[in-house]
């Protein structure tokens, strides 16, 4: 059910007489960072729900009418964009936009606005985490030591010093993760057709090139239709055996049977998934049962600094963005 508040976060279940008036924005989620409540507190908020599937999202925009969406969970699709004739900005609470149908919001002269660079530490730190993991068998290790075993004589585990990390996507996080790995003392390889300057001593080359190369394959662009299962059984094919594949993005830029495979026939060590083609997972997932895999419900940028600074950077991209409006309209008069 979803919860109506006044900006400064009481909840109630009507609009107080100082907010009658106000303006709606809907938050597709269950809360916000204090912070972010403050800086939206000439508006009334309304909140979805920790999952809002389509139908909820349309009936909250036909009662409400928002100018505004801060986009947690859920899609914002053409019927939901429909629904509020108010609707003037959708602000992600976050950097990925593919739950956005932006070209409706476009024909609708809607912004669409992200987070830019707001959990990039986060997701950096939760890239390294999974890499290290991957590579030193910390989970399988921790697993065994529980079960009474010691297994020292037995295991070697993979050092990264003098291999190769091979990025796919250099912003802002990506440009994290490219310098831990040059403190590591690994050669860096990225592949980002629209970075305008690289780190020193990070290396531009061709997507075929980074994967051949690459022990440590890390993703950190975003999805779109051109790079959807970019990571298929070719792709795979080209890595190095023994390689480790790493995704803290979308789910969508693998294809998770290929994967699958690979992991089974031992053409990769392991792989680090913090993203998924369904989320969460529905039935019986097979990532579940291999055990070279490490697995997080994509939390890599959930951390309590990185949801502060999501919030407020939507917030304050929904303010920017009706300010403008409002001062075209004035301009306008």
């Amino acid at each position: 059910m979803a919860r109506r508040c006044a900006a400064q976060g009481r909840c109630a279940g009507r609009r107080r007489n100082a907010v009658s008036a106000a303006q709606v924005v809907l938050v597709t989620g269950a809360d916000l960072a204090p912070q972010a409540v403050e800086m939206l507190r000439d508006y009334t908020i309304v909140y979805a729900g920790k999952t809002p599937d389509e139908q909820q999202l349309i009936a909250l925009c036909h009662e409400h009418q928002p100018v505004a969406i801060i986009v947690r969970y859920g899609r914002i699709t053409p019927a939901v964009i429909a629904a509020s004739a108010q609707l003037r900005v959708i602000s992600k609470h976050g950097t990925g936009i593919d739950t956005i149908d932006a070209a409706a919001a476009a024909a609708r002269g809607i912004a669409v606005k992200a987070a830019l660079g707001a959990n990039a530490a986060a997701v950096a730190e939760h890239t390294w985490a999974l890499i290290l993991a991957c590579a030193k068998d910390v989970a399988r290790l921790d697993a065994r030591m529980h079960d009474g075993h010691w297994d020292k004589a037995t295991h070697k585990s993979l050092e990264l010093k003098g291999r190769t990390l091979g990025l796919v996507g250099l912003g802002a996080i990506g440009v994290r993760v490219a310098a831990v790995g040059q403190a590591l003392g690994m050669r860096v390889l990225a592949h980002d057709p629209y970075a305008k300057a690289l780190p020193a001593g990070v290396e531009n080359v061709a997507l075929a090139d980074l994967f051949a190369a690459a022990h440590v394959v890390s993703l950190h662009c975003p999805l779109t239709p051109d790079n959807s299962n970019m990571i298929d059984a070719a792709a795979l094919a080209l890595m190095p055996d023994g390689a480790i594949l790493v995704n803290t993005a979308r789910g969508g830029l693998i294809d998770e049977a290929a994967l699958l495979q690979a992991l089974q026939n031992g053409k990769l060590r392991a792989a680090g998934l913090d993203s998924f083609c369904i989320e969460p997972f529905s039935g019986d997932h097979p990532f579940a049962h291999q055990p070279n895999v490490i697995l997080s419900p994509h939390i890599g940028g959930v951390t309590s600094d990185a949801y502060v600074g999501m919030g407020t950077a939507a917030a304050a991209n929904v303010l920017a963005v009706l300010a403008m409006l409002d001062g075209e309209a004035r301009a306008a008069a």
